[in-house]
């Protein structure tokens, strides 16, 4: 049995004190204001006073409270660095540490969801789970047909605990929303408890993996397991073995790097075209080096696992995207400000200068810029200090920004993808990728040739 605190009075319990402290905080800062501290000084201490009891009660619960720290962690370049740190160390860690089920309740589950005859599916069943997680684990195995199969169990319990989690959360919305400023937190939590619902359901999970299994069964450059069977609390997919991407990171060649990186950026953009789904969970566990690319044995596919968080994108990404980064490209200052504030990154109560907008986004799309960028740690890190420094304009426009709940998870997997590009020292072709892939960010050129005879 997973160690996720399930018992509903505790939980509460924890998450209710969340306020509490809060405005017990509030109080202190107005005391310190009376006896002449600044209000910026006592702002930033109410901020990191706030931010670490919410982080430690959120890691505490694990849960759905921990899928909101997950989702806060896209802003912590919003928090001080003294704050974003350790938090950073603690949801990695609490990411790492999942502890598996006994085997006693994976074989309860299993007798439960496929019969009490379910060992009769398989030729073979590890007990030791390859892979553990906050809300499932997976066992290898041999379906009854000799193939191998991964077996994905869903923990007991764990949709009851994600989901009081978030509902309770959803409570305190007006109360957090001052660790991120300008931030509407309520849509946020309400967006991801839509999220999570889907995660917990395996029948869409396995709808998701199969539309993409189908897709790709052809491709030369990604590979996609196929769903072998699913239920309530199971889901069994076929197997696949290659190089962890971990591994890759770690001690990967610097091809295997390059391959890595340019088959990650092209299945972030090409996947919603293709299927009309985005990929949401961009963690280097799920994806591996699959021998056999174009080129043979010795070159690389991209292997995908997970696809329990999904983007439903019908039309593929947003054309604003690619509309609004062209002309950030081209210096339309004016157009790209208008655009982002018709999408909601810039609420109708805030006024920004759109040559402001536009030197905090330039730095930031760099590698769109060129036709080959490599990406580096000292270049995240360059881009992570300009935001979140305090003395930068960049820090003081960026609080005042606001993220649509429609892209939310599109800008985390943009974030995600970005870091793990980093984290491999890639040099990627990502300008063609999103000149292959991107609606909007190729300019109309039939429009473009209507423009041009009625300027004639």
């Amino acid at each position: 049995m997973s160690d996720l605190p399930r018992k509903a009075v505790t939980r509460t319990a924890k998450l209710a004190a969340l306020p509490l402290g809060i405005a017990g905080r509030a109080t202190w800062g107005l005391g310190k204001r009376i006896v002449g501290e600044s209000a910026e000084i006592v702002g930033r201490e109410l901020q990191q006073r706030t931010a670490e009891q919410l982080f430690k009660v959120l890691g505490e619960l694990k849960g759905g409270a921990m899928k909101f720290g997950q989702a806060l962690s896209v802003f912590e370049s919003a928090l001080p660095e003294e704050v974003a740190g350790p938090y950073r160390a603690a949801l990695t860690k609490l990411q790492e540490a999942a502890p598996p089920m006994p085997t006693r309740t994976v074989h309860s589950v299993l007798a439960e969801r496929l019969g009490e005859d379910w060992s009769d599916l398989f030729l073979t069943f590890d007990d030791k789970p390859a892979a553990a997680a906050s809300i499932g684990q997976v066992h290898r195995a041999v379906w009854h047909d000799g193939r191998e199969v991964a077996v994905k169990v869903q923990y007991p319990g764990a949709g009851e605990a994600l989901l009081s989690d978030l509902n309770q959360l959803s409570r305190f919305a007006k109360l957090l929303g001052p660790l991120i400023p300008g931030m509407d937190i309520k849509p946020l939590i309400t967006e991801l408890r839509d999220r999570v619902s889907e995660e917990l359901d395996y029948g869409l999970e396995a709808q998701a993996q199969q539309a993409h299994a189908e897709e790709f069964v052809d491709d030369p450059d990604v590979v996609v397991p196929a769903v072998v069977h699913q239920c309530d609390q199971v889901l069994v997919t076929e197997w696949i073995d290659g190089v962890p991407l971990s591994e890759v990171i770690s001690a990967g060649t610097p091809e295997q790097r390059n391959r890595a990186g340019q088959l990650l950026s092209r299945f972030l953009f090409s996947g919603p075209a293709r299927t009309g789904l985005l990929h949401a969970d961009p963690h280097p566990g799920n994806f591996r080096l699959v021998p056999g690319g174009p080129e043979g044995e010795d070159d690389w596919r991209l292997g995908v696992l997970d696809f329990g968080t999904v983007d439903r994108l019908p039309g593929g990404l947003p054309e604003p995207i690619g509309t609004s980064l062209r002309m950030t490209l081209d210096g339309e200052a004016g157009a790209v400000y208008e655009l982002l504030r018709e999408e909601g990154f810039v609420k109708e109560s805030i006024a920004l200068e759109p040559d402001a907008v536009l030197d905090y986004l330039l730095p930031i799309i760099e590698p769109a810029v060129v036709d080959e960028f490599t990406f580096t740690r000292d270049w995240m890190r360059s881009q992570a200090a300009r935001i979140a420094d305090p003395r930068s304009p960049a820090y003081q426009l960026g609080r005042r920004l606001n993220l649509p709940p429609a892209y939310l998870l599109i800008h985390r997997v943009t974030l995600s993808t970005i870091g793990v590009l980093c984290q491999l020292g890639a040099t990627v072709r990502l300008r063609e990728e999103l000149e292959e892939w991107l609606p909007g960010f190729v300019a109309d050129e039939g429009l473009e040739a209507e423009e041009s005879v009625a300027e004639a």
